[in-house]
């Protein structure tokens, strides 16, 4: 079994923000894998997939961003999964728009909720997968991740989600090698 945490904040008002790609990026796969129903486990919202015979839980913290670690770790624990079997979709300000970078742990990079995670699961060891939302052009990232992608930038970011969907089908069903190759 394999859980991917795709990291956003909670409510209507943080839909379409840059900090919720990883939301966007998991309701595209489990549109494409016909998963059963969003239902609220492990502080967020789960659903269950099968992507080419695999067994995949679908994780959206609804902790807010900063604290997503408690709800990754609560159904890492729950179903005693290695970290390598963890993917974690995340927004990367180092990214341009449309980029993708796969890696199999590390830093968070000054993510907040990738630290968070790391500090709940008492590593840095699991894979993770980030999607571009571009270099903030203000001092403080925080409303600039809250924000929504400009007019010029809706094009690359779609197609972004749309490839990062296809990295975690990769991920699940070839590995994490396979992913780096294809999508970094």
């Amino acid at each position: 079994m394999k859980i991917v945490a795709g990291l956003g904040n909670p409510g209507a008002e943080y839909a379409a923000t840059r900090h919720n790609v990883g939301y966007r990026v998991l309701d595209i796969v489990a549109a494409r894998a016909g998963a059963a129903p969003w239902r609220t486990r492990f502080k967020g919202l789960a659903a269950k997939a099968a992507l080419g015979g695999a067994e995949v839980w679908l994780l959206k913290p609804t902790t807010f961003m900063n604290a997503s670690g408690e709800s990754v770790a609560e159904a890492v624990r729950f179903y005693k999964v290695a970290p390598e079997d963890l993917l974690v979709v995340a927004d990367d300000m180092g990214l341009e728009p449309g980029a993708l970078r796969v890696r199999r742990g590390g830093s968070s990079g000054g993510h907040k909720g990738l630290q968070s995670v790391e500090e709940m699961l008492g590593t840095s060891e699991y894979p993770r997968l980030r999607v571009g939302i571009g270099p903030s052009p203000e001092t403080d990232a925080t409303g600039y991740v809250l924000g929504r992608f400009r007019p010029s930038e809706l094009a690359a970011a779609a197609e972004a989600e749309l490839r990062a969907a296809d990295a975690v089908e990769t991920w699940v069903l070839n590995g994490v090698e396979r992913c780096m190759n294809d999508f970094n």
